[in-house]
């Protein structure tokens, strides 16, 4: 597959969740607290669909590790909200098992196999560490949400999310540098400027 189409699914994919962040952002100054309209968490896993994608039309572990994680969390907050129930029933079905079923495709067609996944010739494994690391605290920013949430019996963003995005993102940054991926690097300098006015929201609205 051509890299302009690959590069056009991440680019997409990042402009979904720069849009997310733009729209939450936008509500936040409006209301002068920080808000989570559902809108939000659809634009999330849509985004997080195509990132997946990209991730494994690149091969990058890192960028597949960092999707798989937070999925799954976006479809729980939009259960919350009362709004995952309300899209057609094979659409549901379909974006539960998407993961499993590319996973399942790529070593059934031996496309992956355990030591490519860790072995990439364009990416030093000391840098996948790195990036693996980078997506695992920027994926537990959605682990901290999930259970605050569940706690609540609310969607929101708290404090502690702001903050684990802005740590992660910054990391990711650097990885986009080395990988020298425009995709990840125009979608994290933009999260990073809005990660830091929802810090600087969130302590004020406290």
């Amino acid at each position: 597959m051509s890299n302009w189409i690959i590069y056009s699914v991440g680019f997409l994919a990042q402009l979904l969740f720069s849009g997310r962040l733009i729209l939450q952002w936008i509500l936040s100054e409006k209301s002068k607290k920080v808000l989570t309209p559902s809108l939000f968490w659809k634009l999330s896993l849509l985004a997080s669909f195509l990132l997946f994608v990209y991730g494994y039309l690149r091969n990058d572990f890192a960028i597949m590790l960092g999707q798989a994680l937070t999925y799954f969390i976006y479809i729980r907050n939009l259960q919350l909200q009362g709004e995952w129930q309300k899209a057609p029933k094979f659409l549901r079905i379909f974006l539960w098992i998407f993961p499993v079923l590319i996973v399942i495709y790529s070593f059934n067609n031996n496309t992956y196999d355990l030591v490519k996944l860790f072995k990439n010739k364009d990416i030093p494994f000391t840098l996948l560490l790195w990036g693996s690391i980078a997506q695992v605290i920027f994926t537990l920013r959605f682990v901290y949400q999930w259970i605050y949430s569940e706690k609540n019996k609310e969607s929101t963003l708290p404090f502690g999310f702001w903050l684990l995005s802005l740590i992660g993102s910054l990391m990711i940054l650097i990885y986009a540098i080395l990988r020298k991926d425009p995709v990840l690097f125009v979608g994290h300098i933009m999260g990073s400027v809005i990660y830091s006015r929802n810090i600087i929201l969130s302590k004020r609205h406290a």
